[in-house]
């Protein structure tokens, strides 16, 4: 007989289809189980539309009376843009009810299972909950910080560099990371890089390689410096654009990027003289936007990692030495050995002729 871990993956699975349309919703997946046989299974397929438990019990071949049902993610208990999935689980009086992991949105917290409960429905909860926990990481961190999830991603050579000394960067990654680069993409809410970068590359910053929808693209531009010409600019109903500014942006380009459909965001400096990143992550979720893919160049590299603000980092490195040239990271003010950042856990994938390392950084112990 198949046992509760077995379903619970099977639900994972199914939650990982809304993968990057169910934003800033988490993603989760329902299977129902009766006499051992899976009857009804749904998704969360897109924010705005059912959720993954309705879409099951719709999908059912036959009652949901005494049956079991699998949930990745605590059934809802308030009304949003659909109402309440626990009321509907309850209406349907299941024998049980298997969750992976308590949501935590304020919202939520306990009271989908303590509804359950209260209804007498048989409650099991932690199934696969580190999983269920890892499959919405950006949701967890929205929903109870306000700020969104931040991905730092780049490719370089062997020897750490981004770009050649004259700043030609095309390709250092193999075609496989580059269609990686472009599902990366289409997981995050927004994508954003500095103006160096679209001043260099003049990159467009959409999902071509791959099926996906255009994250909003974000440009750090504190002196409105990029060209009107510049093909981020250009097709706002194909992908939206944003630009970050300052007070020292120029004027007269303002009006301009307004009348082409461009988003300004204004944010304060650092002592530095750059844009203060963890301003601009607060206001990023004060505007929904639940996770960030952070694109470059070093500049913006360095900055994020030198304020402790990545939530994960993914370094695509290709099997290429250029020796002197542009480093991904600069000066994070380190001067011991002591002092530099530990990565973990650390996961190796091969992505065509390059490797793929994905980790977070370690807190330093106070």
């Amino acid at each position: 007989m198949k046992n509760d871990e077995y379903y619970m993956r099977r639900a994972l699975k199914l939650a990982k289809k809304g993968e990057g349309q169910a934003s800033p919703n988490p993603m989760v997946g329902a299977v129902i189980v009766k006499d051992g046989r899976i009857i009804g299974e749904g998704y969360h397929a897109c924010c705005g539309e059912n959720h993954a438990e309705i879409n099951a019990i719709e999908g059912s071949t036959e009652t949901i009376v005494g049956a079991d049902f699998y949930i990745t993610l605590e059934p809802c208990s308030h009304y949003g843009k659909t109402p309440p999935c626990v009321d509907a689980l309850i209406g349907h009086k299941p024998h049980r009810v298997v969750i992976g992991a308590m949501d935590p949105n304020p919202l939520v917290a306990g009271q989908g299972i303590a509804l359950l409960q209260k209804q007498g429905v048989e409650t099991c909860v932690g199934i696969m909950e580190t999983e269920c926990r890892l499959l919405n990481e950006k949701f967890f961190k929205f929903i109870t910080t306000g700020i969104p999830f931040i991905t730092l991603k780049y490719a370089q050579t062997l020897d750490g560099r981004i770009a050649t000394v004259t700043g030609h960067s095309r390709w250092i990654s193999s075609p496989e990371s580059r269609r990686y680069a472009h599902r990366l993409r289409g997981t995050h809410d927004a994508i954003l890089v500095g103006a160096g970068t679209v001043l260099l590359d003049d990159p467009e910053l959409t999902i071509r390689l791959v099926k996906g929808r255009n994250p909003l693209r974000i440009v750090l531009d504190s002196r409105l410096r990029i060209p009107l010409e510049s093909r981020i600019l250009q097709n706002q109903n194909h992908a939206r654009t944003m630009i970050v500014t300052t007070g020292r942006s120029a004027k007269g380009k303002l009006k301009r990027l307004k009348d082409m459909g461009i988003e300004l965001l204004y944010t304060n400096m650092t002592e530095k003289g750059e844009i203060n990143l963890s301003e601009l992550f607060q206001k990023l979720g004060q505007k929904g936007v639940s996770s960030v893919l952070v694109e470059g160049g070093s500049s913006v590299i360095t900055s994020v990692l030198r304020e402790g603000l990545a939530d994960k980092l993914l370094v695509i490195i290709a099997p290429k030495i250029v020796g002197k040239g542009i480093a991904g990271v600069g000066d994070l003010g380190i001067t011991l050995m002591d002092q530099a950042l530990t990565l973990f856990p650390i996961k190796f994938k091969k992505l065509g002729a390059d490797f793929l390392l994905e980790a977070k950084i370690a807190v330093p112990s106070p």
